[in-house]
C-alpha cells in the first residue's frame, strides 16, 4: 500500500505510524495519503475554480481572487479516510473489499481559505429552483476535478447544499495547510475542505463547484463509499444496492489506541499501571469530544482518561491519555469515546462490504504487561 504519484493504477496511497501520527497535536511530516489517480501538478498563476449550475451569476475565480477578494478563514478539523480502521473490520468481523488501512489514515490540520458559503453567496443561489424542490437541504453543492482516476476519468464528491451554505459548518475552499501553501499531493492550488465529513468529499485540485438539484454522479460519490447493508456480500449481489444506499457523509465518533500496541511489552509502574495514550474524534457536527474511556480488563470496568490537546475544539480530533490498572499477562485493552451530541463508540459496527465508518472501540490485542 504505497503506490506512485504519477500512477493511475497504482495510485499514491500510505498511513503513518500510528505512534509517529500522535506525536502532534497538528498533523503536518506524517499526514496520510489517499488518491485514486496520479497526483496533480497545477500553475496557480493559470488555475481557475468554476462556479456554475443553479446560480444567478456564474464565476471563474483565480487563486489570486480567492486570496484578495474573499475573507480568509482558518479552521482546524480532522480528515479522515472513510476507510480508516478497515483492518480492524477485515480481522475483526468479516473479510471486506478495499485497502487495508489501520488506524492512521486521519490528519489532524490547520486549513485556510475562504468559505465556500461565501463564494456561493457571491454567485447568488437561484431561489426559483429551491421553492420548487421545497427546501434547500434537498439540493446539492457538487466538486470536480479533472483528475483521471481509476474508475472514472474526473474525480467528484457533492455535499448538500444547506451544509456548504451554513456560516458554522465552515466549508472551505482551502489555499493553505498547517500554516503553508498547499503541497501538490494534498490539492495545490485550491482543494475542498469538509470538516466532520468524510475525506472523499474534501476534493482536492478542485476545477468546478456546481449548484444543482443531484448529488455528483461520479463513481466515487454513487458507487463507492457507501455502507452498503449486510446482504452485499460480495460485488455481484451489491449491484442491486449502489442506487439505494446513501453515500457516506459524516463520520462516526471514534477512538484509537495508539501506545502500546497490539503484542506490545507495556511494563507497569510499581502501582500497577500501564500508560494508555491515543485519540478520539467526534461524529460529523457533533463534537467537540467530551469524553474518552479506557479498559484494562476487556471492557468489565472503565477509566475517563485525560484529554491532553483538542479539548473543546468542534471540528478536531482530541489527544488522551490514561494510567490504567492492569495485571500482569497477555491482556486486552480497549477505548470508547463520547462526543457533545451524546454519541457514544460501541463495541462493534456494522460490517459492510467496503469496510467504510469503522467505529468499534479502540483496542489493542496481546498486549504483554510485565
Amino acid at each position: 500500500m504505497v503506490g506512485r504519484e504519477d500512477s493511475v493504477e497504482e495510485p499514491l496511497n500510505r498511513e503513518p505510524p500510528i505512534k509517529a501520527l500522535v506525536s502532534s497535536f497538528l498533523t503536518k511530516n506524517e499526514a496520510y495519503d489517499r488518491n485514486h489517480g496520479a497526483i496533480r501538478h497545477l500553475s496557480a498563476s493559470t488555475h481557475t475554480v468554476r462556479v456554475g449550475g443553479l446560480v444567478n451569476t456564474p464565476l471563474s475565480l483565480s487563486v489570486a481572487q480567492l486570496q484578495r477578494d474573499y475573507k480568509q478563514y482558518e479552521v482546524t478539523c480532522a480528515l479522515q479516510c472513510a476507510g480508516n480502521r478497515r483492518h480492524t473490520m477485515r480481522t475483526l468481523l468479516k473479510e471486506v473489499e478495499g485497502i487495508d488501512w489501520g488506524d492512521g489514515a486521519v490528519m489532524n490540520c490547520s486549513w485556510k481559505g475562504p468559505k465556500l458559503r461565501d463564494v456561493l453567496l457571491k454567485a447568488g443561489i437561484r431561489t426559483d429552483k429551491t421553492q420548487t424542490t421545497g427546501t434547500q437541504h434537498k439540493m446539492h453543492v457538487a466538486f470536480a476535478s479533472q483528475q483521471k482516476c481509476q474508475e472514472e476519468n474526473w474525480y467528484g464528491g457533492s455535499i448538500e447544499l444547506d451544509r456548504a451554505i451554513r456560516a458554522e459548518a465552515d466549508v472551505l475552499l482551502a489555499l493553505e495547510m498547517n500554516g503553508q501553501t498547499l503541497s501538490d499531493k494534498h490539492g495545490y492550488p485550491v482543494r475542498i475542505i469538509v470538516p466532520g465529513f468524510a475525506g472523499a468529499r474534501s476534493v482536492k485540485w478542485v476545477d468546478s463547484i456546481t449548484v444543482q438539484q443531484e448529488e455528483s454522479q461520479n463513481h466515487y460519490q454513487q458507487r463507492d463509499y457507501k455502507i452498503l447493508p449486510p446482504e452485499a456480500v460480495d460485488m455481484k449481489s451489491a449491484e442491486k444496492f449502489w442506487d439505494t444506499s446513501p453515500p457516506i457523509q459524516d463520520m462516526p465518533v471514534n477512538s484509537v489506541i495508539a501506545r502500546p500496541l497490539p503484542g506490545e511489552k507495556a511494563e507497569r509502574s510499581p502501582e500497577g499501571r500501564v500508560m494508555v495514550e491515543g485519540y478520539a474524534l467526534p461524529q460529523g457536527d457533533q463534537g467537540p469530544v467530551v469524553k474518552v474511556e479506557v479498559s484494562g480488563d476487556g471492557g468489565k470496568s472503565w477509566l475517563d482518561t485525560e484529554i491532553v490537546k483538542g479539548k473543546g475544539e468542534r471540528w478536531c480530533w482530541v489527544l488522551w491519555r490514561a494510567q490504567v490498572k492492569v495485571e500482569k499477562g497477555k491482556r486486552r485493552l480497549l477505548s470508547r469515546a463520547t462526543d457533545q451530541g451524546g454519541n457514544v463508540q460501541k463495541e462493534h459496527s456494522q460490517w459492510n462490504l467496503r469496510g467504510v465508518g469503522y467505529n468499534g472501540y479502540g483496542e489493542s490485542r496481546d498486549v504483554e504487561v510485565v
